[in-house]
């Protein structure tokens, strides 16, 4: 198989990342339009990740944030968001570089983006240097129809919203199987 000298794969990924850069951004200006909400996933040791001692020990490998109601003095650069959260209470200062982001997803719209992860994008370069094909990181991902309700009541197995403070959430029943 030819060998993608292009790298259109890397090029979608940062065209991707580059919306995710653009909506937060706007936001970080004008706020959230409607009922746009979102839920970023990320790793939470990735280079560049700045959390406090006690939310990585509580989530070592990932987190999710939802953006919504409770979030102050979300900035965004290049190339990470930095965004004021609470967590039990206790307030929190997040800093996310945009390549530390697994996932991103708007549940008002039923729009996501999937990305994959740093250490798995580094397997790719060595595997394609090899002579293997790459496959595109980032993939618009859409909601099995159980999840795409916007109407239902929230279902048994997700806690009760607790209106204090920030609340982290996992993914797993948006992803495809």
């Amino acid at each position: 198989m030819a060998t993608d000298h292009i790298r259109y794969d890397v090029l979608a990924r940062d065209a991707l990342r580059g919306v995710l850069r653009h909506v937060l951004t706007d936001v970080a200006q004008h706020g959230l339009p409607g009922e746009h909400h979102f839920f970023i996933t990320f790793q939470s040791k990735a280079d560049g990740v700045k959390l406090s001692p006690r939310l990585l020990a509580q989530y070592p490998e990932e987190m999710t944030v939802v953006l919504q109601h409770q979030f102050w003095d979300l900035v965004v650069t290049e190339d990470r968001f930095e965004v004021g959260l609470s967590f039990g209470g206790i307030p929190e200062r997040l800093v996310v570089p945009f390549a530390a982001i697994k996932s991103f997803f708007d549940p008002s719209v039923k729009f996501g983006l999937q990305f994959e992860a740093a250490d798995e994008a580094e397997d790719t370069d060595e595997s394609e240097n090899a002579g293997e094909a790459a496959t595109a990181a980032p993939t618009p991902v859409s909601l099995p129809p159980s999840a795409a309700a916007t109407d239902d009541p929230p279902s048994d197995d997700e806690p009760p919203r607790s209106g204090e403070g920030a609340e982290v959430v996992r993914l797993d029943r948006f992803r495809k199987k």
